[in-house]
Formats: C-alpha cells, sequence, structure tokens
C-alpha cells in the first residue's frame, strides 16, 4: 500500500502511510489517498472490541508500513470511548460525541496523535502541528496532543465565529499547545495553513486538520461498524446522512462504502454555505467566501477534501451518481430542534438538525442514519433558548470549558504565528 497526491496524475512520488501521515499536505498541495481501496477482511466482526475492529479495518491501509504492527495499541490507546448507534421513533442516530471533548474529531486527533507520538519517538524527531477550526477540530486536537512527546500544536480559529463553549475548549490548553484567534474567517485560517505548509523557509510543520490521512483513516472506520450494526439490527443497507462542512467526515464515509461496508448511499447536509449543491445542480465548482450560520462548524466555502471525492469520482457523472447534498437555512435547522425535542424528547445540536432535517425531507420512511457529529450542550446559546430546557454538560466537557483560557489575537498573515 502506498499514497500519492490528488495532484500527481502520474503517481510519480509515492510515500508510505506513515510518511503521509507526518507530512500532512503533499509538497504540491494535494492531498494524500491510498493507492487502492482494499476489500474488508473477513477478520472484521462485530463481535471485537470497537479498539480491535478499527485495527482490523486499518491493516489493509497500513500494509508494509512501521505502524502496522502498532496498529492494535494505537487503537485501543485512542478509542477508549462508545461509539453508540442510537435507535430513535423513525430514525437511527450515530451518536460520535462521546469522546472526550463531545466530538466526532475525538477519532481522527487520538489515532493521529497516538500515531505520529510513536513515530516521533522512534526517530528522534519533532514536529508542529498546525490546525484551522471553524468549531470542534481545534479542541478535539489540542486535548489529543497535549503533552504528547515531540509534539506541539499551534490552533487557528476565526474571531467572533465559534461558539462560546466551543472558543473556551480551544484556548484552555498549554504546554505545548498555543491558540490563535484570526481577525478572519475559517477559509482565511485554512489559507493560513496551507501558506505555512508550502512556504520553504518553514520546516517541521504537519497538519491535523482532515486534509491529514491520520485523520480520515479513523473516520472511515466508524461507518463501516455503524452500518455493519445497523444492517445486523434490520437486515437492511442504510442511507446515511452527514452533516459536512470541509467534506473529510463523509469522505470516510465513501472509503467505507468502497472497501465494502454495508452502505446503500451516503447524502451530504449542508448548511448556508451550498458550495457542493450548487456544483452538483451545475457540473461547475465553484468554492467562495463562507457564510456564518448556526451550524458554525459546517460554515466552508472551500472544502478541502473535495480533492479527494474528485480523485474517486473523477467525472461529473460519476459525482452525480454517488454524491448527493441539500442545503439546510438556520430557521430550518431551528424549526428541526424544536420539533425534534417536542416529538422524541431528544436534543439535537445545529450540524445535526441538518441531517435530521434533510431526511425529513428527502429519505422519510427510508432505513436511514444520520451523523450526530457534536454533544447539543456545546451549543447552549441556540439549543437551549428553542427547547426551553437546560442541556446538562458531559463531565468531561465541563472540566474543559471551566478552566481559565489563553489565546493570542492575530491577523490573517501565516507569518504572525511564528
Amino acid at each position: 500500500m502506498y499514497y500519492y497526491s490528488t495532484r500527481d496524475k502520474e503517481r510519480a512520488v509515492k510515500l508510505s502511510a506513515s510518511q503521509a501521515i507526518l507530512k500532512g499536505l503533499a509538497a504540491d498541495g494535494g492531498l494524500f489517498v491510498p493507492s487502492v481501496l482494499p476489500a474488508l477482511s473477513d477478520k472484521v466482526s462485530l463481535s471485537l472490541s470497537y479498539a480491535d475492529f478499527a485495527a482490523e479495518v486499518l491493516k489493509p491501509f497500513f500494509e508494509g508500513d512501521e505502524l502496522y504492527d502498532e496498529l492494535a495499541d494505537i487503537c485501543r490507546g485512542a478509542f477508549s470511548f462508545p461509539v453508540v448507534l442510537n435507535e430513535l421513533k423513525d430514525v437511527s442516530v450515530l451518536e460520535l460525541f462521546h469522546g472526550p471533548t463531545s466530538a466526532f474529531k475525538d477519532f481522527g486527533a487520538r489515532f493521529l496523535a497516538f500515531s505520529m507520538e510513536k513515530l516521533l519517538v522512534r526517530k528522534g524527531e519533532k514536529l508542529c502541528i498546525l490546525v484551522a477550526t471553524s468549531g470542534d477540530t481545534g479542541g478535539a486536537v489540542a486535548s489529543a496532543f497535549h503533552k504528547r512527546q515531540n509534539l506541539s500544536v499551534k490552533v487557528l480559529f476565526p474571531k467572533g465565529r465559534v461558539a462560546e463553549r466551543q472558543r473556551r475548549q480551544l484556548t484552555c490548553w498549554d504546554d505545548n499547545i498555543s491558540s490563535f484567534e484570526v481577525r478572519g474567517s475559517f477559509d482565511d485560517c485554512q489559507r493560513m495553513v496551507k501558506s505555512a505548509f508550502v512556504d520553504p523557509s518553514l520546516s517541521g510543520l504537519s497538519s491535523a486538520n482532515s486534509i491529514n490521512l491520520g485523520r480520515l483513516l479513523p473516520q472511515m472506520v466508524y461507518y463501516v461498524y455503524a452500518s455493519m450494526l445497523y444492517k445486523e439490527r434490520t437486515g437492511k443497507e442504510p442511507v446515511i446522512i452527514i452533516p459536512s462542512g470541509n467534506v473529510g467526515n463523509c469522505t470516510g464515509a465513501y472509503w467505507a462504502k468502497a472497501i465494502g461496508a454495508p452502505i446503500k448511499r451516503i447524502v451530504l447536509a449542508v448548511n448556508a454555505n451550498t458550495t457542493i449543491p450548487e456544483y452538483l445542480e451545475s457540473g461547475e465548482y465553484k468554492p467562495r467566501d463562507s457564510v456564518r450560520t448556526l451550524a458554525n462548524a459546517m460554515d466552508v466555502g472551500a472544502p478541502s477534501n473535495m480533492e479527494r471525492l474528485f480523485s474517486l469520482f473523477p467525472s461529473y457523472e460519476e459525482m452525480k451518481e454517488n454524491v448527493s447534498a441539500w442545503s439546510v437555512s438556520d430557521e430550518e435547522i431551528k424549526k428541526t430542534i424544536v420539533d425534534e425535542y417536542r416529538k422524541e424528547g431528544y436534543v439535537l445540536c445545529p450540524h445535526t438538525a441538518c441531517a435530521e432535517r434533510v431526511r425529513l425531507d428527502h429519505f422519510d420512511g427510508e432505513p436511514v442514519i444520520i451523523v450526530s457529529t457534536a454533544h447539543p450542550a456545546k451549543f447552549d446559546t441556540v439549543v437551549e433558548p428553542l427547547i426551553g430546557a437546560t442541556v446538562p454538560m458531559p463531565a468531561a466537557l465541563a472540566d474543559l470549558v471551566n478552566r481559565p483560557s489563553t489565546f493570542t489575537e492575530i491577523g490573517t498573515d501565516y507569518r504572525e504565528l511564528f
């Protein structure tokens, strides 16, 4: 198994999984993708613990790699919290918010941190991780990398554009973690990170955004797990509806389907940032500036992982055949949160509400899993006034938001980070 850049059509540069993970972004600015998407092993079984299940799914992606024999240990360290497929009256909800920062990004961030630490300690090298965040990524990365050997992290987040509890999660760290509030949008933060990577005067940098292969591979695993579990329970292959911003999470789902996970279809739920639905409608891909919404972690106008989807589905016809996307407005988000709470007493975060809205409008009555990407307590200022009730915080989240906050405010020039 090797990895090559989405921009390297000749596959001239071939890296191992470990090399791709440490590098983050390819030298040509592209994203690493596997040379082949290998079929699921028959050793992948629901009788395994989730950590051991993950290791079996991932082994073919590390064939011949120095981390191959370490995968079980890495997965047991990284996935020390449950994956929950919650059965509601009308829909199954894949709850990915039971990790230490109450967001799905704990899966990828922790796998990446454990993997990088093993590699760097072995090599006697150090890395500085740059991460742009529109909400949950930074907190998950900071938590996962805090006090990890041979690693430091710089977290960039847009000023005034993350929920207060998210902001506190991004800025409550010390030691090897530094936080930067950027006077700009998430897309500005993302551009800063990419600019730093291609600056020849800077070295020893890597990424923990979903552009990093080490984030994406573990995100693939929970779609294999959830679809197998759903099929075991119902006998049916589910449609999976995923709240989408930078499109890393759904790319993991497409890879899961490609290797044999029993998934009927993958659907993207986006907010008012309509780059992808408009592309699917017109055939013309036009990234643009992001628009602020209640589902702030999805406020992305130029999704980085579209390069990986274009690599997987090279023609517009293939893309149309495999990718569906619908946009959900802030008013629809609010209505969906209220309606679901009244109907089931179940509280949706704004991002999960986008997925549920798409289900209700386009897939009602079909076998569906909606993906819940964050705990609703992270969005108390949005959710609590709508439902007229307090959403209790998970203990781990309460600990983080009550810590002292430390950060540096900067402009949109990446050189201010160094």
